[in-house]
């Protein structure tokens, strides 16, 4: 860890409620305490500590995803933009008033593993432009709006499995934003398939399909139906549109293409879910 090697103090304590926590807290003297992904409210003993208080580097646009997971609920919601708030904390979930804001552009290709590590380096970025204007007395508070609040409630592994009603769109979002954890996941021939990446096709790509293609066959446009293969990835008929389904893994196995899955398993007209 970055504390152990550079020989800094390194205080794990089970819970910032207990006097002997706040006791150690206390006795370094913080001029400020910074708080990431913490998912706990700090108690009042501890806000009030710090010279300077305490401040979040949140992972959204405040106050736009208030919670535990502000990337995966921008992803899954379709947002085009989000970043990085770094938040004065008060007794409140999120609720503290902005420092500084930095905004990013959330692209379709984005996973929730690669918009965290953008963010990071952006919320690292941002914090130290933060902390020397607190320190300067140059950066003013500016309390958040009382319009536009959101939550981003903790992601459980329920909300993995794919619902092939819902319309293509909305399902890539899900992969995207489950991967790396908890993975999208469906059902193959009575086995767990995970779904590691995929795309929902425009609709100039349906419409541009050969009118021979299983695409025209009626039985196949049943929601979780697999059409058949288009280079590398197999195209799912979902509640609207179709999915082209990059990555997936079975239990046990490594990632493949689908097009590798179908070396072992036959996949046109099957279903899956």
């Amino acid at each position: 860890m970055a504390a152990t090697t550079h020989h800094l103090p390194l205080f794990q304590p089970r819970t910032l409620r207990s006097e002997s926590a706040q006791a150690q807290l206390r006795a370094w003297q913080a001029d400020v305490l910074v708080v990431v992904a913490y998912g706990l409210l700090l108690p009042p003993e501890v806000l009030s500590l710090p010279r300077f208080g305490c401040l979040n580097i949140h992972a959204s646009l405040l106050p736009r995803w208030r919670g535990a997971a502000p990337i995966q609920r921008a992803i899954l919601a379709g947002d085009t933009e989000t970043g990085i708030s770094i938040m004065q904390m008060d007794a409140g979930l999120d609720t503290g008033p902005v420092l500084l804001e930095r905004r990013i552009t959330l692209r379709r290709d984005h996973t929730a593993g690669t918009l965290q590590s953008e963010l990071a380096e952006l919320g690292a970025s941002a914090l130290l432009e933060a902390l020397a204007g607190v320190a300067a007395g140059t950066l003013p508070a500016t309390a958040q709006s009382v319009h536009g609040v959101t939550h981003a409630p903790r992601i459980v592994k329920a909300e993995a499995r794919i619902d092939w009603t819902l319309d293509a769109g909305q399902i890539e979002r899900q992969v995207r934003a489950f991967n790396p954890a908890p993975i999208a996941e469906t059902v193959l021939a009575g086995e767990q398939l995970r779904i590691l990446a995929a795309s929902a096709l425009s609709a100039s790509e349906v419409c541009g399909m050969d009118d021979n293609s299983a695409e025209s066959d009626p039985k196949n446009r049943d929601p979780g139906i697999i059409i058949g293969l288009q280079g590398d990835s197999m195209l799912v008929r979902c509640g609207a549109g179709l999915l082209a389904v990059t990555e997936v893994q079975r239990p046990g196995r490594r990632p493949v293409s689908a097009r590798n899955l179908s070396h072992s398993l036959p996949l046109a007209g099957r279903r899956l879910g």
